[in-house]
């Protein structure tokens, strides 16, 4: 029972002398005015700031700030009250602009940041708060900044607190009368940003006055844009946009994450607000055409092509470098392309007016006023090499908004049906359709690409624009043949056909003293009678056979090596000297398989009744054959040379020098594109009787 006592008195007597508990805001005002005194009593200037106690004053405010508020619940306590009273954010600011005791703006970032971050309860409202966060977003994004680190982490904490509190955002940006009426009068402007751009001020560039959109390639290069002042270049989204140009990898990062925070936000309004109230739009179109200008012209088209892209975050991976081409040029390349894709996202996630706005100056600044001067030009190198860049972009453009603005640009908004005089409603669209039988092959060759990479795309203007129109009065047909009785259809097809063939002069009796006499026709026509149940469409297995009949046998050679397939050809298409032809039956294979009847009637419909001048792809390709053959038959052992180009293609065998080889060749992309668009009409069509 004593041992009981005397334990109970101990324990009495620890709790009777246990130290007083701490106030909080004592605490909070003791750090603070420790923090002032430092610079009453210090005589030391040059002294930096890690060598002080400031920036464990300033970590041990915090934590208190933030103790606080989870003691607190709803209420502001007693030390953030404090704070706010006495301004202590903004004195701070100040003693950071005065960078006194050096080093003192990083341990000011850094504490602005920590507070936006761990402070739950909104705080950037206030006058207190919002007003001194200004002025240090005005200290960010100087030249020559030794402390890009600390504000990227500050800027990305401040659109953070914007992402959650997007009603802050009026705070944040810091809309006066004058910037208001500046960024007004910018935004009516359909100016077009040249080259130049990369030459022009760093921070916040003026947007650029107007140019015409058939300006000449010197004179996109020579436009110098206004320089602007580093009054109007303030404002969080300029200094982003500084930030953005960094050397170092995480604060690019940190800026582009930023951006895209604010861009995110869901509200319209906020969406308008940044695309009129702000240079967001303006400064990322620049962006994209200075990364563009850096590209050299000396790039060889080939390596272009075979760039695969990349998404804007996988430039800042370890893995990424590792893995990435490696080619002259490449680096700036790559740097394009992932800020393209960098605008892909930003358009996608941005409010709908502020997407379309981006959208629009990025066709204004780079696909205008870059882009379209070099494609008009008449250097064949300068046309040849911004194909081929606007080729791959376009084959990495998945934004609708920025998609719709590129159709808009290649293609026109023209939907009527396209007379020969219509040659300057869209001169661009019909230089590019013009390029396609240029008489350098590579052109040719790179512009058939950037059509094939337009088709790819989810867009029905780019194919109603390019073919549909032309095609939907059906002028190709026979007037009146869609209304005869389908026997007197087909009887009528069979006979001009086989009448159309006699009067070629490719299809006489030219084969008599050559290896294909005696073999069965080019053609085997199906008669009428074996046409039963006749329906609108042709059936099925006689359009199949009609393209499989196409090659004569002594012409055909893929039976007899194994995987000699049309994928294979296409695949190794830019190592072979046919790319040409071969890129012609992609443009038109890939035309073959979109379900429009129009446009399956003109490709795939070997019985249509033609007008008289029309030419359907089976007419064209009965010629082409026709052609061929006449061609061939000069060539002792012709099916043997067949089969060794072949397997040359393939790679199963080392080229050699064979006399006709590009004819040759020819005979064999020919049979391959046959089969595929025998292929492509089987699939189209269903079978209804096996």
């Amino acid at each position: 029972m004593d041992m009981f006592n005397k334990v109970t008195a101990f324990l009495q007597q620890a709790l009777e002398t246990r130290e007083p508990s701490i106030n909080l805001l004592d605490s909070f005002v003791d750090h603070w005015k420790a923090i002032t005194n430092y610079y009453i009593e210090t005589t030391d200037e040059s002294r930096p700031v890690k060598q002080t106690d400031i920036p464990w004053r300033l970590r041990q405010m915090l934590d208190i700030l933030v103790y606080e508020e989870t003691q607190q619940g709803e209420e502001t306590g007693p030390c953030m009250e404090y704070l706010l009273q006495h301004k202590i954010l903004e004195t701070l600011c100040t003693l950071g602009k005065a960078q006194y005791p050096p080093g003192m703006s990083q341990q000011v970032m850094l504490f602005f940041s920590k507070v936006l971050n761990q402070i739950q309860k909104p705080v950037l409202h206030l006058i207190n708060v919002y007003r001194p966060i200004q002025k240090l977003i005005h200290l960010c994004g100087l030249p020559d900044s030794k402390t890009e680190t600390e504000e990227s982490q500050f800027i990305f904490a401040v659109c953070a607190r914007v992402k959650k509190d997007p009603y802050v955002l009026n705070y944040i940006l810091e809309i006066t009368k004058h910037f208001q009426k500046r960024c007004s009068s910018t935004s009516d402007e359909a100016g077009a940003d040249g080259c130049s751009g990369a030459s022009s001020p760093e921070r916040a560039p003026s947007p650029p006055p107007p140019s015409s959109s058939t300006a000449s390639s010197s004179s996109a290069q020579s436009g110098a844009h206004p320089s602007s002042s580093p009054h109007t270049a303030t404002g969080i989204i300029p200094v982003l946009m500084h930030l953005g140009k960094s050397q170092k990898s995480r604060v690019v990062l940190r800026s582009m994450e930023s951006l895209l925070l604010l861009v995110s936000l869901p509200q319209e309004e906020t969406g308008h607000l940044l695309a009129e109230k702000t240079p967001l739009c303006d400064l990322l179109a620049q962006r994209l055409t200075e990364l563009y200008c850096l590209i050299p012209s000396s790039l060889d088209p080939t390596d272009i092509h075979s760039y695969s892209g990349a998404q804007w975050r996988d430039q800042f991976t370890q893995d990424s470098e590792e893995e990435s081409q490696s080619f002259p040029g490449s680096e700036n390349v790559h740097r394009f392309f992932c800020f393209l894709d960098y605008c892909n996202e930003l358009t996608k996630e941005a409010p709908r007016v502020l997407g379309s706005k981006m959208a629009r100056k990025i066709h204004l600044q780079w696909l205008k006023g870059v882009i379209e001067p070099h494609l008009l030009q008449m250097s064949e190198v300068g046309i040849l090499v911004h194909t081929a860049l606007l080729s791959c972009s376009v084959r990495h453009i998945h934004s609708p908004a920025l998609l719709e603005e590129l159709v808009q640009f290649l293609l026109g908004s023209d939907t009527h049906c396209e007379k020969r005089q219509d040659t300057h409603t869209h001169i661009l669209r019909y230089r590019l359709i013009e390029h396609c039988n240029h008489i350098s092959d590579e052109i040719s060759i790179t512009t058939l690409r950037l059509f094939e990479e337009l088709l790819k795309k989810p867009s029905k203007s780019i194919l109603t624009n390019l073919v549909l129109r032309n095609l939907e009065k059906r002028s190709y047909r026979l007037p009146g043949s869609g209304v005869v009785d389908e026997t007197q259809r087909a009887e009528s097809d069979v006979l001009e056909e086989s009448e159309e063939l006699e009067e070629d002069p490719f299809f006489t009796d030219m084969y008599e003293d050559s290896g294909f006499g005696g073999q069965e026709p080019l053609l085997s026509l199906p008669s009428v009678r074996e046409r039963r149940n006749p329906s609108v469409h042709t059936e099925v297995a006689d359009l199949v056979n009609s393209f499989l009949c196409l090659v004569p046998q002594e012409a055909k050679t893929s039976h007899l090596v194994q995987g000699a397939g049309y994928d294979t050809y296409v695949h190794d298409a830019h190592k072979l000297p046919y790319e040409l032809n071969l890129q012609v039956t992609s443009v038109l294979s890939k035309l073959a398989v979109f379900p429009h009847p129009h446009l399956h009637e003109y490709l795939l419909d070997p019985y249509i009744s033609l007008s008289p001048g029309a030419r359907s792809l089976f007419s064209t390709l009965v010629r082409v054959i026709g052609d061929l053959m006449q061609r061939i038959q000069h060539i002792h052992n012709v099916t043997d040379k067949l089969m060794m180009i072949r397997r040359q293609l393939l790679g199963l065998e080392e080229e050699t020098m064979v006399d006709h080889v590009t004819l040759l060749k020819g005979v064999i992309v020919l049979e391959e594109f046959c089969k595929e668009l025998a292929a492509i009409a089987f699939v189209k069509l269903p079978v209804e009787e096996q």
